[in-house]
């Protein structure tokens, strides 16, 4: 019988490419790593893994185990959690994993309000951007993930296996210094600030230098560019929003945030203006439909969609 403590450790392996490595990630020892290892072949009847220098590689037969173990283990964590809670033995248990502009609007008053209601329930946090985050839930590595995506990017992911919870639409609008050309609002960017003055065709950004994002909105900064007849010149990256204001403030080029960025970001010298043609991005919590129906997951994704109400 195949054991599911056997199945995340040959995940852990599997990752980590040894049996050392893995055992540090499981907080044990490395024997025991290698005792577990050889119960699951001994289990699966036929070798998972073998060595390859110092690395671990996995057999063909460890990779279809390893594929179809993130859903078995997916599968049971619900289920734990679903029976724990009917029994009244425990509130659940929620992983939450969010992009940067999540973590510090929508998150905070969501579990702030799920612990108020449900002390009992275990909340953790994780920072990843999608689409790492999005495959970190479907590899049973977290129950909920707040992600986002351009409806008009041409790799725009594919969500139909996942239950999608509406969450906001969040418009971009465009960062430039005060006093720059463009600027007819001028002043500091303050949490909450929206952009005012004539709206900015994308077309009278082509001779800027821009300053962008985490690598998704990147590239669909050069999509939304090209399509109005250009291809910006990218100076600077950084997926820090406070640092992409602070060097937008500094004059060293024009940027695109989404509002809800804004929110949390202070910087002297940013004046905030709308672009056309206008620009959204649709925020949103996803989760596997066996976690759905998990009440500690079912209430989050219920403080989630309230937080973004407000």
């Amino acid at each position: 019988m195949i054991e599911a403590r056997h199945l995340r450790v040959l995940r852990a392996v599997s990752r980590t490419g040894s049996f050392s490595a893995a055992a540090r990630e499981l907080g044990c020892t490395q024997p025991a790593v290698s005792q577990q290892m050889k119960a699951l072949e001994s289990s699966a009847g036929t070798p998972l893994l073998i060595r390859a220098g110092r690395e671990m590689r996995l057999t063909e037969a460890g990779e279809a185990l390893t594929r179809h173990a993130a859903g078995i283990l997916a599968g049971l964590t619900a289920a734990e959690e679903e029976v724990a809670a009917i029994a009244g033995l425990r509130a659940g248990r929620v992983r939450l994993i969010s992009f940067p502009s999540g973590i510090s609007t929508i998150v905070p008053p969501a579990v702030a309000g799920m612990r108020a209601e449900n002390p009992g329930t275990q909340i953790s946090l994780e920072e990843a951007e999608p689409p790492q985050s999005v495959e970190m839930l479907r590899s049973g590595d977290c129950e909920i993930a707040l992600a986002f995506r351009y409806p008009d990017m041409r790799d725009a992911e594919d969500w139909d296996d996942l239950v999608v919870r509406h969450l906001l639409t969040d418009r971009l609008v465009g960062l430039v210094p005060s006093g720059h050309r463009l600027d007819t609002t001028s002043g500091a960017v303050e949490p909450g600030a929206s952009a005012g003055g004539r709206p900015v065709d994308m077309a009278e950004l082509a001779d800027e230098q821009w300053i962008a994002g985490c690598p998704r909105c990147r590239g669909h900064l050069v999509d939304i560019c090209e399509a109005a007849g250009f291809t910006p010149r990218i100076d600077f990256a950084t997926d820090d929003y406070p640092a992409v204001a602070g060097l937008v403030g500094a004059g060293l080029g024009v940027a695109m945030l989404p509002e809800l960025a804004l929110r949390a970001v202070r910087a002297k010298g940013v004046a905030v203006v709308d672009v056309r043609p206008a620009v959204r991005r649709e925020v949103v919590a996803l989760t596997l439909p066996d976690l759905a129906n998990v009440p500690a997951v079912s209430a989050m994704l219920d403080r989630l969609a309230y937080a973004a109400m407000r």
